[in-house]
């Protein structure tokens, strides 16, 4: 399957298949807000959705470019689950769009994390968008890479924008595995 998503397309499709995952789910963005999503006649935020992923034994990642806004820090404070279990760095030049569902299945698009990104606000405000959903193998493992690349802190010491990083991705990610043990 590889399909050409547009409009309401990135949560009917890309994000309603990525609360499915099984094992792990990998959200690349710029830019995320306090983002709802429309699942079974209602909207829900996306961050309630991704802590009962958590909550289910998923390993969640997340990679965005800077700090979202206070409505996203609302949303996000009312999950406990998130601070606690979901892997999460910045990175102030991290501007594609790369979603991994259980490293089969990925979305390379041009949408941000936000509702006039995804398609959830109304026609007359929301942002023209188009991506690619795809299983195809290739590209699959093509997206991971460029995932993989930017979260394992492989291009922090060669950065010329470190001055904008507050913490670089290898400090954050040597954190994470601190807590962990």
């Amino acid at each position: 399957m590889t399909a050409l998503v547009t409009d309401t397309e990135h949560y009917t499709k890309v994000l309603n298949l990525a609360s499915l995952a099984k094992r792990t789910l990998w959200l690349g963005t710029a830019d995320i807000k306090d983002l709802y999503v429309s699942q079974g006649g209602e909207q829900k935020p996306f961050l309630g959705i991704l802590s009962a992923m958590l909550g289910r034994g998923v390993e969640v990642r997340l990679i965005h470019a800077k700090e979202p806004g206070p409505n996203f820090r609302a949303d996000f404070d009312r999950y406990p689950r998130l601070a606690a279990r979901l892997e999460r760095v910045l990175c102030p030049r991290v501007h594609f769009k790369i979603i991994v569902i259980d490293q089969t299945v990925c979305y390379i698009g041009s949408a941000n994390l936000t509702g006039a990104g995804m398609g959830m606000k109304a026609a007359g405000r929301r942002n023209f968008e188009a991506g690619i959903l795809t299983d195809d193998p290739k590209i699959v493992e093509a997206a991971i890479e460029e995932f993989d690349k930017v979260w394992r802190g492989s291009e922090c010491k060669k950065c010329q924008r470190r001055q904008f990083c507050g913490d670089p991705i290898v400090n954050i990610l040597n954190t994470n595995r601190k807590r962990k043990q």
